[in-house]
This record gives C-alpha cells, sequence and structure tokens, in this order.
C-alpha cells in the first residue's frame, strides 16, 4: 500500500453487490444523509422553538455507466422491481474507493437496496459520445466504514 498522502482521488471505485465486486462505474453519486428537523414549544416556554430529531433520511445512490452487454445484469436487476419482487430485488451493496495502487479505501455500505429507476441512453447519430445508462438507488441505511 502506497504512503498515504493527503485525501484518496475520486477517481478509483467500484461497486459490490451481495459482497461481490461487480461492475465499475464512470460516476457515482453517493448520497447525503440528514435528519428532520421537528420544531416543538409549549406555551409557559420563551418564544423560541426547540428543535428536536426527527426521522433519519438518505438520498438515493445514482450510478453512471457505458452500456456494454455486461450492464445486462443491472437491467434485470430493475425489472425485478418492475415485476413486483421488491423482497427478491433487495440487497447489501457497498462503494468502495480505490488507492494509486487499486487496494480499498474508505468504504460506504447500503443496506436493503433496490434500483428504483434505470434510465437508457440518449442516442445521436451526428455525436461520438458514449452511450451511458443510469441506475438509481434507493436504500433503508448507509454506513461509512474503514
Amino acid at each position: 500500500m502506497p504512503d498515504r498522502h493527503g485525501p484518496y482521488r475520486r477517481i478509483r471505485y467500484l461497486l459490490e453487490i451481495d459482497g461481490i465486486a461487480k461492475a465499475g462505474f464512470s460516476r457515482c453519486s453517493l448520497p447525503t444523509a440528514r435528519t428532520d428537523v421537528v420544531e416543538y414549544r409549549e406555551g409557559n416556554e420563551p418564544p423560541t422553538p426547540r428543535q428536536l430529531g426527527g426521522l433519519g433520511r438518505h438520498g438515493p445512490l445514482v450510478l453512471e455507466s457505458g452500456a456494454t452487454d455486461d450492464s445486462i445484469a443491472l437491467y434485470e436487476w430493475r425489472k425485478l422491481v418492475e415485476q413486483g419482487k421488491l423482497d427478491e430485488a433487495r440487497r447489501p451493496i457497498a462503494v468502495v474507493v480505490l488507492d494509486e495502487e487499486g487496494e480499498a479505501g474508505p468504504r460506504w455500505e447500503f443496506r436493503d437496496a433496490w434500483p428504483r429507476s434505470y434510465t437508457a441512453p440518449d442516442l445521436s447519430a451526428d455525436r461520438s459520445d458514449v452511450a451511458i445508462e443510469r441506475l438509481g438507488i434507493v436504500h433503508e441505511g448507509m454506513e461509512r466504514t474503514a
């Protein structure tokens, strides 16, 4: 492992589904984690409400990759949801940042994740861009490890 000087770069990472390294992606947007604020005040208190913690919320994980013959597996994962097989579609997944030599670094783990959306690539005959597929994944909890 190289001697770490500074933070990890954001250019090397991979996705694990059910503990198996599955795919590389051209872009990965990790979700935000937030807690709702509930304001509460009783009549005999100062005229400023208390700030109480409410529900915890996590945004979606968004993955983008170039369309290939191998990316059909991710589309098939989404089809389980469309077929109403949500329990079968739920999986533990992780996004792992890699260091300069490809060794695992920080890791974000997602519980009971499933693809809520699939966006097919935009196609255009007058451009030579890569055809990009997008997968939006929701989950029931995120934890940073390592």
